[in-house]
């Protein structure tokens, strides 16, 4: 045993009580599964690949402390007063990252800044009916979750937190958590970036709900109308400008999707070029890198996590079916042929659910071209689950909160 405590995370295993050793087992075998499926493509990389990383290094690399505590020198998200969080500042690998860019909501910004750089609004505008019906039909699972979350023993604000994974937006998530429910912003937001990632394998599964020759219907991307780039400009200020004012607390997600997009179409080349590659490739890589360093065996055996589990898949679940109702009530008052695949790329995982509603036409119709106009409703979504985000935050938290009336307290 002597020996053993040479190799620290081989020895903490014999330290740990049996839950305690099964869940690491279970977590590192997680990793590895992760970081397999990402190299595959079966899911996200961008998301998956660096959190499989991160998950497997924290739950192999814990250790003993010489006041005979084990933990681990990459993050402690609950240091909580200045002289404890200036001594992880220094020795813990991710603290830095975490303390000043994810406790404070600045990582999802960051994001999002990168996501505007990058985003494509010819079809949110030339064709909004179609991609806000569907935007609205899928955020299903973020309005039905809530009072089934409540219903589950969650505090509203703790349920409004856990329902916005309906909205398939990682940083939306991310930054409601942290307004909404910050002692469960963890576990709240580890949940909903691993079912995240998921969702590129999972959705096409509910796709097949929709008969296949409606999944093969074909559309003509030329006939996309014209959108000029002053136009585009004059949507991102604007929009900009109403959604901050209808709610404040939401502005900074606003603002940052919204200027990245002006960028774009303003032609800043430059900005564009760091807003849409080190800008948001970096903070992915950390985003994910720092979330699975915050996959510790500590996360899994909250009892609550269980809860945010079920409620997870149930929110997606939900979202994905409202947007697939959605697609097939729009393409029954359609004039033009109208895929309703389209609607699963409402759930606003940019563009993550735009290439699923691709992938899911092309498997049955190999010149079945979606993509262009999958993309007005994933951006739609964006704005919509931006826009319950806000009420959400609004509603729940303050010195009087607007919905306790309703919800109870």
């Amino acid at each position: 045993m002597l020996v053993l405590q040479l190799f620290q995370g081989l020895y903490t295993f014999f330290l740990n009580e049996p839950a305690i050793a099964g869940g690491r087992v279970l977590l590192i075998a997680l990793g590895f599964l992760f970081v397999y499926l990402s190299y595959k493509k079966i899911l996200e990389p961008l998301i998956m690949l660096p959190m499989g990383f991160g998950m497997l290094a924290v739950n192999g690399g814990l250790m003993m402390f010489e006041a005979g505590q084990m933990g681990n020198l990459f993050i402690n998200p609950l240091a909580g007063n200045v002289e404890e969080l200036m001594y992880y500042l220094q020795i813990d690998f991710l603290q830095p990252i975490y303390t000043f860019t994810f406790s404070n909501g600045l990582i999802a910004c960051l994001v999002f800044m990168g996501i505007g750089a990058i985003t494509d609004i010819d079809i949110l505008l030339a064709k909004p009916y179609m991609s806000l019906f569907l935007a609205i039909c899928a955020e299903l699972g973020t309005i039905i979750t809530l009072p089934i979350a409540m219903a589950m023993g969650l505090l509203p604000n703790e349920a409004a937190a856990i329902a916005l994974v309906g909205g398939a937006d990682g940083p939306m998530v991310l930054y409601g958590s942290i307004m909404l429910a910050r002692d469960m912003f963890v576990p709240i937001t580890v949940v909903a970036y691993v079912y995240l990632g998921v969702c590129y394998a999972g959705f096409p599964l509910l796709a097949k709900i929709i008969p296949r020759r409606l999944r093969a219907i074909s559309m003509d991307w030329r006939t996309i109308p014209r959108v000029s780039p002053g136009a585009k400009f004059t949507f991102a200020v604007v929009a900009c400008a109403f959604l901050c004012t209808l709610f404040p607390v939401a502005a900074p997600l606003f603002a940052s999707f919204f200027v990245g997009l002006a960028i774009k179409e303003a032609g800043v080349l430059r900005f564009v070029e760091f807003l849409s590659g080190p800008l948001l490739y970096g903070a992915t890589f950390f985003l994910g890198f720092t979330l699975g360093a915050l996959l510790g065996v500590d996360i899994i055996l909250n009892p609550k996590v269980l809860i945010l589990l079920v409620l997870g898949v149930i929110a997606l679940t939900l979202s994905g079916l409202g947007g697939i109702v959605g697609g097939l009530i729009y393409s029954k008052f359609s004039k033009e042929p109208f895929n309703p695949l389209i609607g699963i790329a409402a759930v606003s995982c940019v563009p993550t659910t735009a290439k699923v509603a691709q992938k899911c036409a092309a498997a049955v119709n190999k010149k079945a071209m979606i993509l262009p106009f999958a993309m007005g409703p994933c951006v739609a979504g964006v704005i919509t689950t931006a826009i319950l985000t806000g009420v959400y935050i609004t509603g729940f938290v303050g010195e009087t909160p607007l919905f306790y009336s309703i919800f109870g307290s």
